[in-house]
């Protein structure tokens, strides 16, 4: 079953920066003719897809989805808060923080944040 996405203000703001980014850098590179793609680029797709498997099944394998208990849940605080991989084995690997709501069928992504 398909979830509908809601965003909290940080995270739709750090989306947005990282997909900026990443197509700053695709224009930098296409004017270099380099091969190679920009850092920025890959980490906006690793995150990009992070979000797309959360939509389509946050029990995904690949997000390694588990509680996180250092947030609250903004919309019922006895609920818990998940934390989904986008990235792994990388120093300051990016992290995803939602929360199932406001309704049904929606996951709220509450943050898009590096790992201290």
């Amino acid at each position: 079953m398909p979830f509908t996405l809601m965003w909290t203000e940080a995270a739709e703001e750090r989306y947005r920066k990282l997909r900026a980014e990443a197509e700053a850098s695709l224009k930098a590179r296409n004017a270099r003719s380099a091969t190679k793609a920009a850092k920025a680029k890959g980490l906006f797709k690793q995150v990009h897809g992070c979000v797309a498997k959360l939509a389509a099944n946050p029990r995904h394998p690949g997000l390694k989805t588990h509680k996180f208990d250092s947030l609250s849940n903004p919309y019922d605080e006895r609920l818990p808060v998940f934390e989904a991989y986008a990235q792994n084995r990388t120093p300051g690997a990016y992290r995803v923080f939602w929360c199932y709501g406001p309704g049904k069928s929606d996951i709220t992504i509450l943050a898009i944040t590096p790992h201290p």
